[in-house]
């Protein structure tokens, strides 16, 4: 008997889409921000204008991802390509790390030879990025659920970050004219961005070595399955990160009435979707052993009485 493969991995959430618009956005304003860097003498901008390309990157790259992990399964990989979104979130990860220690090399170095500013005209091209990412945050936010969009939203974050920092600085720098407050403000940015990305480091490692996803419990799955009308007891349950947003599921169900499997079945799959938002379900049936009753059985040598 043939084997029917498993259709291509939806995207429920669209975050595919979006971050292709986010790339787009993020490159084209990266050239116009760098010609304004160059125009205002701001390192700062010209920073930023780095930065963002580096994220248009990484947008790019979470984008690929996510159109890999829609392709279908096939012989090779039947749970399909899904794990390529962990990837780019582990990437993406590791590049948010690099790109926070250039940052704060080049904040010292800032620190010691502060240089001169527009700082007018710096804070109102910074305050267009500002708007642009904030726009963008605003795609993305609603789709954090799936790894490989919360990667994309970190960047996105240290480019807001960066934006308000280089407002910031314009405006000090305008009206007072303390250039050290730009460097100032990227160190903080960069702590920032370290938190986070190893947030991020973490659970992406921790799913590509099939840990169980961090905001689920085994032991409260397993009191809840057991728990459904006609269950005795769950065991050998496992559960792991298939791609950014997909969670897979395996277990053995101890059941009374093997009969009624197919309600049971569609009961504890209702369930895990609608509580822990668990799709890819793998139960297997089993029929609770009755008592064993021992019945005495005469031993031939011994004599009757």
């Amino acid at each position: 008997m043939g084997s029917r493969p498993h259709p291509a991995a939806p995207d429920p959430t669209g975050a595919g889409r979006l971050l292709w618009r986010a790339t787009v956005a993020t490159l084209v304003f990266a050239a116009l921000e760098a010609a304004g860097g160059y125009w205002t003498g701001s390192l700062a901008l010209l920073s930023d204008a780095g930065h963002m390309l580096t994220d248009g990157a990484a947008l790019a790259l979470g984008a690929a991802a996510a159109w890999i992990a829609r392709r279908p399964p096939s012989r090779r990989h039947s749970y399909g390509l899904g794990r390529a979104e962990i990837f780019a979130a582990l990437i993406n990860a590791g590049a948010m790390l690099a790109i926070a220690a250039a940052l704060a090399y080049e904040a010292f170095g800032r620190l010691q030879q502060p240089g001169e500013v527009k700082g007018a005209a710096a804070a109102l091209i910074a305050l267009v990025g500002l708007a642009l990412n904030l726009g963008i945050m605003k795609w993305l936010v609603p789709h954090r659920n799936d790894m490989n969009a919360r990667a994309a939203v970190l960047h996105v974050l240290g480019d807001t970050l960066g934006s308000v920092a280089a407002v910031a600085s314009g405006l000090v720098i305008a009206f007072s004219g303390w250039t050290p407050i730009d460097a100032v403000a990227s160190l903080l940015i960069c702590l920032l961005i370290v938190l986070s990305s190893l947030r991020l480091l973490r659970e992406a490692f921790h799913a590509l070595m099939e840990g169980v996803p961090l905001r689920l419990s085994v032991e409260d799955l397993g009191r809840q399955m057991a728990a459904a009308e006609g269950v005795e007891s769950v065991h050998d349950l496992h559960v792991w990160t298939l791609s950014g947003s997909r969670i897979a599921l395996s277990a053995h169900v101890v059941v009374r009435d093997l009969s009624r499997w197919d309600l049971t079945l569609r009961e504890l799959q209702r369930l895990l979707r609608e509580r822990f938002g668990i799709e890819h379900v793998t139960l297997q049936p089993e029929h609770s052993a009755a008592p064993l009753v021992r019945v005495p059985v005469p031993d031939p040598a011994r004599p009757k009485r």
